[in-house]
């Protein structure tokens, strides 16, 4: 131990830097340092990648294969990323590009749509036959038809179908054009009869000479949608006569809620109303005929005189001679309205005798009153309301107590219900209000886990690649670098110290002394113990001198 001196600070070599301390880890320190700096690296550009990832939005849904294609083909030569929503219903590119990318394929035509107008009359070849060119100008018709459906709410697909005959020279030979529209709604969506007959007038309005009785309109189920046209004459039943049924009867029922509903509550009344409506159509003429009664009231239409008469003569002569000739004189023969007498011809008067014949013919006018009565569509014939309220409800106590209502209470909400339906007694109409405790059933509510709300999977969808990126991290620099760094700092002064607890380790080997006894003075140390001393404290004191001397003598040089 007499080589072990204390060196000056010029002798004692220079600290080794880290190539030196790399080189002296062993391969399996190495290896882990090496590892953990690439994940670590790896770590870090995956986390700088998904900072910078754009969101995406929703570019085009809902397109058919080959408009699709067309669209997809176009983003690759436009170098704009994309991706595709679940199921496959919706093209997603970067929101912050999907402006710029709607108008820049809309100037390249894109969608097109599964549809085509009248942009098919602009592809026309040369040498086209006239068959060909009529061909297209139905196609073209039919998809700006197919559009205009198209752009109503309800309607989902259309598809339209013309028929257009060729017309000849001949009138009386020519055909009327027909179609045929099929439509698909959206779920949960119908058409009322107002939409259906716009539909065909749209269609009917499109095509020269076609009657709205010749369009047809379909649903996607087959079902006819538009009236036959014999089907008033065939008595078959018309969905409009049972939708308005029902329009009736559901006024009726929210007449009765709302008057109802600010004295019970919500939830405390129920109300149903059948009314009985009337569709048939009759129609009943009259004729009254009246005599005339007085000439005042009279009114000759017509009337006829005829007059018919003929006369003869008689000769009396007047002499002096005679049993006659002293009678006296007879009558005279003028008549009585003045007429001029009889002439006397010769001495002798003659007299006129006759027969006058006169018809008259008078037609007179006769009243007549003739009445067309028409009974209306649609009358209601009969009503019947059944209205349930609930048991009034009152707080006593601080309990919520339940009780039927009076029969005044009763009779005064049965009134109202009356009067807000119109009641009419000699329709035949009724009402009836009862009043009876409603069955409140408690349905289970199902506590969704926190974990399986949307929002909480939704946040650990968003939240998963940050915090695994991080932990990730964190272990690779927590596990394999910082252990890595920590040998490769410590490396010479641990393996100095190393090699001086073995040194100490190594003790002589000496023969067994006996115990000291109880009462024995302490033994003082030995001068070979005090070395030993002195050599720990140096070691702790300056272990880079103790190693180097210790390198020294390994390696054999002097001390």
């Amino acid at each position: 131990m007499s080589a072990v001196l204390p060196l000056d600070s010029a002798q004692m070599p220079a600290s080794p830097n880290w190539l030196q301390r790399f080189s002296a880890m062993d391969r399996a320190q190495r290896m882990r340092l090496a590892v953990g700096a690439v994940l670590l690296v790896g770590v870090l550009i995956a986390a700088v990648l998904y900072g910078r990832q754009a969101d995406y939005r929703v570019l085009f849904a809902n397109l058919n294969d080959k408009d699709g294609g067309a669209i997809v083909a176009q983003l690759a030569q436009m170098n704009v990323p994309y991706k595709y929503s679940e199921g496959g219903g919706a093209i997603m590119i970067p929101g912050d590009r999907v402006h710029d990318v709607r108008l820049r394929l809309a100037t390249q035509g894109l969608p097109k749509g599964s549809v085509a107008g009248f942009e098919v009359m602009e592809n026309n070849r040369f040498g086209m036959t006239q068959f060909q060119e009529r061909l297209n100008f139905q196609r073209g018709l039919e998809g700006e038809l197919t559009r205009s459906i198209q752009a109503l709410s309800s309607v989902q697909s259309a598809r339209v179908h013309l028929a257009l005959p060729n017309q000849n020279g001949f009138f009386r030979e020519q055909q009327k054009p027909s179609a045929s529209v099929l439509i698909g709604l959206y779920p949960g969506r119908v058409l009322d009869r107002a939409q259906l007959a716009g539909i065909v007038h749209l269609v009917a309005s499109s095509v020269p000479e076609l009657a709205p009785s010749a369009v047809s309109v379909l649903d996607d189920t087959g079902k006819l949608l538009s009236n036959a046209p014999d089907a008033a004459q065939s008595g078959a039943f018309d969905a409009q006569q049972l939708q308005y049924v029902q329009q009736i009867e559901q006024q009726y029922t929210r007449r009765i809620m709302e008057i109802l509903e600010p004295i019970m509550g919500r939830s405390n009344v129920r109300a149903q109303v059948t009314a009985d409506v009337d569709f048939s159509q009759t129609e009943s003429t009259s004729e009254q005929f009246r005599p005339n009664q007085t000439p005042e009231t009279t009114t000759i239409r017509s009337q006829q005189v005829s007059e018919a008469g003929g006369t003869s003569a008689a000769t009396t002569a007047t002499t002096g001679a005679g049993a006659v000739a002293n009678q006296p004189p007879g009558p005279s023969a003028a008549p009585i309205n003045g007429a001029n007498p009889a002439p006397t011809v010769g001495g002798q008067q003659t007299t006129e005798s006759g027969t006058r014949r006169r018809e008259s013919t008078t037609n007179y006018e006769v009243d007549k009153t003739v009445r067309v009565t028409r009974a209306g569509s649609g009358t209601i014939k009969r009503l019947s309301a059944a209205v349930v309220v609930n048991h009034q409800s009152t707080q006593e106590r601080g309990k919520t107590v339940t009780k039927p209502l009076s029969a005044e209470q009763l009779e005064r909400m049965t009134a109202l219900v009356r009067e807000s339906i119109g009641f009419n007694q000699e329709r035949g109409d009724s009402v009836n209000l009862m009043n009876a405790p409603f069955q409140v059933e408690s349905v289970p509510v199902e506590q969704t886990p926190v974990w399986r709300q949307p929002e909480t999977l939704d946040l650990a969808r968003s939240l998963a690649w940050p915090v695994g990126l991080f932990l990730f991290g964190s272990l690779v620099l927590l596990g394999l670098v910082r252990p890595a760094l920590r040998n490769l700092a410590s490396t010479a002064p641990a393996t100095a110290r190393g090699k001086l607890d073995a040194l100490e380790a190594e003790a002589p080997q000496r023969p067994a002394l006996p115990p000291p006894t109880r009462n024995a003075a302490p033994a003082q140390p030995t001068e070979e113990q005090l070395r030993l001393e002195d050599a720990r404290v140096l070691t702790r004191e300056n272990p880079v001198a103790v190693a180097n001397i210790i390198k020294s003598w390994v390696n054999g040089d002097a001390a």
